[in-house]
């Protein structure tokens, strides 16, 4: 038993010792991105990627703090994919449909020529 006088955890904390940051403040807390993962695991969950979001953001709030870039990356891939690739598509058949239609026209004009009665070896 330590019977020293003063005991060393009754001593004042000297001014250089204590924590610079004012106490009444708080840190804000970190962006999770949570309602954009749900949003895109409900709505635009393209090959997962909204679940795999949702995963990374509530693994922000674990103890390592790891998932922070992780999820808002998952989410601007999962976004991106569930806009872009059907723009991306419907683009595709449009400009398919656009040239299928060219062709037919030019295979009607094509089935429709008329040949003249001097091309007719029957004479």
């Amino acid at each position: 038993m330590d019977t020293s006088y003063p005991r060393e955890d009754y001593l004042p904390v000297p001014s250089h010792k204590r924590d610079p940051s004012p106490t009444g403040l708080v840190p804000p807390p970190p962006r999770d991105h949570l309602v954009w993962s749900i949003f895109n695991t409900i709505y635009m969950n393209f090959c997962c990627l909204g679940f795999v979001a949702l995963a990374f953001s509530v693994k922000v709030w674990a103890p390592s703090g790891d998932g922070r870039l992780n999820a808002r990356c998952y989410n601007v891939l999962a976004t991106a994919g569930s806009v872009v690739l059907p723009l991306l598509l419907a683009a595709l058949v449009i400009a398919g449909v656009i040239h299928l239609s060219k062709l037919a026209q030019e295979s009607v004009g094509f089935f429709t020529y008329q040949f003249s009665p001097s091309d007719d070896e029957d004479n």
